[in-house]
């Protein structure tokens, strides 16, 4: 199953600690907000927050969902002037990520379509630049997300949903970036 828990295919893998608690706090979080439990949600993104902070690099795009996910529930505390702080601090590492996305290792994928596997096996240069493309407009829809958070809209896409369907099955460099982009706060 694609989303069960492993330890130590995730440890194989490289895998902190710290990345695995935070994805664990921030899908949590996503899940409870789906159901409009925001209140419950909050203290996830709070914790999610100080292992950022804690943890990752400030290009780190999975700071910046952490920022804009915390400053949602200080929104709705009443707090938005650190809320507005924290939508800023978001947006600008979000606009910072493109080195940190480009560091990242692409790896083959396993794909229904006789198309993409030859594309891979024949072209690996151009299937690494196709991977990685996709990879830079998932963060430019997260960037809009935040940024439309930022305004007090609601963001223009339901990233929760659509991790379920996206979340890969392993745990690659990938998977931390669409962690980061599509379990941004609904808002």
């Amino acid at each position: 199953m694609a989303s069960a828990f492993d330890p130590a295919a995730a440890a194989k893998a490289g895998w902190t600690e710290a990345e695995l608690s935070w994805e664990a706090l921030q899908e949590s979080a996503a899940a409870l907000a789906a159901q409009g439990r925001h209140d419950e949600a909050a203290p996830l993104w709070g914790k999610a927050l100080f292992l950022a902070r804690t943890h990752f690099s400030r290009d780190d795009p999975r700071l910046a969902t952490s920022l804009a996910n915390h400053a949602v529930a200080l929104r709705r505390a009443g707090n938005d002037g650190i809320a507005r702080d924290l939508f800023a601090e978001a947006l600008k590492i979000w606009d910072a990520s493109a080195p940190w996305i480009d560091r990242l290792r692409v790896e083959s994928q396993a794909r229904s379509s006789l198309f993409h596997l030859r594309l891979e096996a024949r072209h690996r240069g151009v299937y690494a630049k196709t991977a990685r493309a996709r990879l830079h407009r998932f963060a430019a829809e997260a960037r809009a997300a935040v940024a439309a958070l930022a305004e007090g809209a609601p963001p223009p896409a339901t990233g929760f949903s659509r991790w379920k369907g996206e979340k890969p099955p392993t745990y690659s460099d990938s998977r931390k970036l669409l962690a980061a982009a599509l379990l941004v706060a609904p808002g």
